[in-house]
């Protein structure tokens, strides 16, 4: 007999050889028939899965994260089934779920048509075929593969261990390599919609063949689709390159090249205010300025590791004598030579660095994503030199700043938290030791339970010199993106002869804290962009405030307010066209102006504005010195 922990702590026994589905059964027939997939001592596996010894089992539904990742798989191969029928030429890549849906990569010459592909797959649905997994050895695998001239496959399964036993997916007249988990049959993905069809290449390098991307979203109910599309078209609306462009803050070129945007005027307004803010609230909390070199000579990176752990991620240069350059990826090797410029004692500590830093990182082709994901950017970064008894009040500290810098955006509630940590199955990737690692670890998650922040684990991801707290957001399309930084270095300080001379007049090795307060400005800006809708708060805002005359005949008075306002500080345009009010009014609503004052007859006669406020309409007539004073305090509150 075994025993099984479920998520409630109840216990229950079975005889061994019981599979996951048989332990839904004995709980609830409805909970079966609802059940995806399942955890077994945290692993996902399939309702098929056997077990045959003591484990904790959590049974997932379309309630589930994963429980819906379960369903998706489904619907992406039954995808790529309806393909096959269509298309039978067409070759396989891969069809994984995702965050907000799933995709199938198919190599096709034809044209694919959404609408029937579409049609089909609920054909498939209507079938109800049932799913059956089995196993092969690697060689009966790559047979299968060659046989079915499935090459996409095949190079798949030739990278697998040789000794692995590998899965297989059928249903009806289709076949896929695939680890799972899947559905029992066809008939519960009922209500499907392809979104759309893009290029993508062959595991996302721009070397190898571009093949064809098939998106899409399914439900167990109709209703469930249709507030979904609905989202997705607000995400549409959202959008950071569509909105970016429409409100002329950035643009791209061909010319200039992929991952390379150009901040247009509106939009370099929105990230020079948002620099000012950080560098400022820096230097409120003892943070000094360095400016460094935008590259360096490999010797740099060879010393600080990344030479070694990052060089695919760096551009390279070189000069007539050979020596090889690179352009910065990150900023601490340049910080932590002026901090070794002169000798330091425990008195100095700690020391704050921070610097606007424009960096370089040669990202894939298949990878570049707006503002979002870019080869050239700019960063608050800055690094925190502090003794072992000053680290976790500097870490506390470098929370408490960027805790501030979200609140103030407004982002705070859509945020999640990451503890990333290192692979220690993949040793080569890091440096330093497993015993270092694990209580540099240790110290960092003590850190992060004394701050009371809500993490999830993340083994593998973090930075080749130390763990880190990684700030995500989702953009408008469910795509997780890390936006700001925390990381605990016990390494590099070693790396680089780092000292500081202690109350014992000893030499000791400090700890060294990596850091962004805002994180990436372009990131940051496509963020905000998708999180407003473009209607920036007012203090962010590139334009504040936009007069609109009736007439040219009050353009005396309008220059006058203009110069008043601009005085003050307030960003102003004049909108002098000949157009009918109605229609400037609309023209400023759709720039997402906040504040728009009409010029007529009587606002000229009694020297006054007629105010109309993006979000609450008309708000009536004053006198222009009572509207500064409303929109400075408005703007020095950072109200949102």
């Amino acid at each position: 007999m075994i025993k099984i922990t479920l998520k409630d702590g109840n216990v229950l026994e079975f005889e061994a050889g019981v599979s996951v589905l048989d332990v839904a059964i004995s709980i609830s027939e409805g909970l079966a028939r609802n059940t995806t997939s399942a955890l077994v001592n945290n692993e996902l596996v399939d309702v098929r899965h056997i077990l045959n010894e003591d484990a904790s089992l959590e049974l997932l539904t379309l309630s589930n994260k994963e429980g819906m990742h379960a369903y998706w798989h489904t619907a992406a191969h039954m995808l790529a089934q309806a393909v096959k029928r269509l298309y039978p030429t067409a070759k396989f890549a891969i069809g994984p779920a995702i965050d907000n849906g799933f995709y199938y990569d198919f190599d096709v010459e034809e044209n694919l048509d959404l609408d029937k592909i579409q049609a089909e797959m609920k054909k498939i649905a209507k079938e109800n075929i049932k799913i059956e997994r089995y196993t092969l050895s690697r060689d009966e695998a790559l047979a299968w593969a060659k046989e079915s001239g499935e090459i996409y496959k095949e190079e798949l399964i030739s990278e697998l261990p040789e000794d692995a036993e590998i899965s297989f997916y059928r249903q009806g007249d289709f076949t896929d390599l695939c680890a799972g988990p899947h559905l029992q049959s066809t008939k519960t993905v009922k209500y499907t919609k392809l979104l759309n069809l893009a290029g993508a290449y062959w595991r996302g390098s721009e070397k190898n063949k571009m093949l064809k991307r098939v998106y899409g979203v399914s439900f167990d109910k109709a209703s469930i689709l249709e507030d979904h599309l609905e989202k997705l078209e607000d995400a549409k609306k959202r959008d950071h390159n569509k909105l970016g462009k429409e409100l002329k803050l950035f643009t791209t070129s061909p010319e200039i090249g992929q991952g390379l945007p150009l901040l247009m005027p509106k939009g370099a307004k929105i990230v020079q205010l948002l620099q000012r803010f950080v560098e400022d609230e820096e230097e409120k909390r003892g943070y000094v300025l360095t400016k460094t070199p935008l590259m360096a000579k490999s010797d740099l990176y060879k010393k600080s590791g990344h030479w070694d752990h990052y060089q695919e991620g760096m551009f390279k240069l070189s000069d007539d004598d050979e020596q090889i350059y690179a352009l910065r990826p990150m900023t601490c090797p340049f910080q932590f030579t002026i901090y070794n410029a002169d000798g330091k004692s425990y008195r100095d500590l700690p020391i704050r660095y921070g610097e606007t830093s424009t960096l370089f990182r040669n990202e894939s082709s298949g990878e570049m994503h707006g503002l979002i994901r870019v080869r050239q950017f700019t960063i608050s970064e800055g690094h925190l030199v502090v003794t072992p008894e000053q680290l976790e009040d500097e870490f506390k500290g470098v929370v408490d700043l960027i805790d501030y810098m979200m609140d103030t955006l407004g982002i705070a509630e859509d945020v999640t938290y990451q503890f990333s940590k290192w692979d220690p199955n993949n040793k080569d990737k890091y440096i330093g030791d497993a015993k270092t690692w694990e209580s540099t670890q240790d110290e960092m998650r003590n850190i992060l339970n004394h701050l009371n922040i809500d993490f999830v684990e993340a083994e593998g991801e973090a930075a080749f010199y130390g763990p880190k707290l990684d700030i995500q957001f989702k953009n408008v399309h469910g795509k997780e993106d890390t936006i700001i930084t925390v990381q605990i270095d016990f390494a590099l300080a070693e790396k680089f002869d780092m000292s500081y001379v202690d109350k014992d007049g000893e030499k000791k090795r400090p700890f060294i804290i990596h850091r962004t307060s805002i994180g990436c400005y372009e990131r940051t800006l496509a963020m905000l962009i998708e999180k407003y809708a473009g209607a920036f708060p007012t203090w962010l805002a590139p334009v504040q405030v936009k007069i609109l005359p009736l007439s040219d005949k009050y353009d005396d008075y309008v220059y006058e307010l203009k110069n008043e306002l601009q005085k003050a500080g307030i960003r102003v345009e004049l909108d002098l066209r000949g157009e009918k009010i109605g229609y400037k009014i609309r023209e400023a609503q759709l720039e997402k102006v906040p504040y728009m004052l009409v010029i007529g007859e009587n606002e000229a006669t009694n020297k006054e504005i007629a105010i109309r406020s993006r979000k609450d309409g008309d708000l009536g007539s004053k006198k222009i010195e009572e509207f500064i004073k409303e929109i400075k305090t408005e703007i020095n509150e950072k109200r949102r």
